[in-house]
């Protein structure tokens, strides 16, 4: 077994607070490295705690978790954290996921057991969306992607865009990315871990974060599931995958 997932708990409900660290210990691969009652004072010590992944109250005074999140992101682009909340309202997800949260996780209908599996798919790299929050997740960020093409666009008019239409019909936006890249963005998109991803193609699991790093870079995204999202707009209609 290798080193315990690093956990920091930032939730302003002191026995839930207590309980949740009390359970996530009885995990032998995780340990809770920190526990704090509100975001500034989990800001301040997280550069010298090092978690792995972050579980952030999305309902707090004074900070609220989106607030937290983003000064998080801001300190950390690759920090990992999963906002825990009792809102099942569309507008927090959105929120959560824009403010760079991987996952979102409802406290009255996720078991620890549940919570535990979670933190483990965040640690190794994957999002946690709810199912029944899924499509209206994937049409703010289809959305967004269109919004933020046409602000390039603007900027640069008399430049071609990456993902603009070709002369020849075939749109160029796969383009950027190298054939390796695609392949690894096509498992991402169908769920699979880095570790999956490196069994099916024969890498290391260092060469896929690496291929995933650039493809995050070359598309102008911030994590996978806007990664997967922009496969699924641009994939060409009637086909499951664009590397048919």
């Amino acid at each position: 077994m290798g080193e315990p997932i690093r956990v920091v708990l930032v939730d302003d409900h002191r026995l839930f607070r207590e309980a949740l660290q009390a359970y996530l210990e009885r995990n032998p691969d995780i340990v809770v490295v920190g526990a704090f009652a509100r975001g500034e004072e989990a800001l301040r010590a997280l550069p010298t705690l090092r978690p792995d992944v972050i579980l952030v109250d999305i309902k707090m005074p004074h900070m609220d978790g989106l607030e937290v999140t983003k000064r998080i992101i801001a300190q950390d682009p690759q920090a990992r954290i999963i906002m825990l909340t009792v809102s099942e309202a569309d507008e927090d997800l959105l929120e959560a996921f824009k403010a760079g949260a991987r996952g979102y996780l409802l406290k009255g209908t996720t078991s620890g057991h549940d919570l535990a599996q979670a933190i483990r798919r965040v640690a190794q790299g994957e999002a946690i969306i709810p199912p029944a929050l899924a499509p209206k997740l994937l049409e703010e960020f289809a959305t967004l992607a269109k919004a933020r093409e046409r602000r390039n666009e603007d900027d640069a008019p008399a430049a071609p865009h990456p993902r603009e239409e070709r002369e020849d019909g075939e749109t160029n936006g796969l383009d950027v990315l190298t054939p390796r890249e695609r392949q690894v963005l096509e498992l991402v998109a169908l769920g699979l871990t880095n570790r999956e991803i490196a069994a099916r193609l024969v890498i290391s699991e260092n060469t896929v974060r690496t291929h995933l790093r650039r493809i995050l870079e070359k598309l102008h995204v911030r994590s996978r599931v806007e990664a997967a999202l922009w496969l699924r707009e641009h994939a060409s209609p009637g086909r499951t995958s664009p590397f048919e």
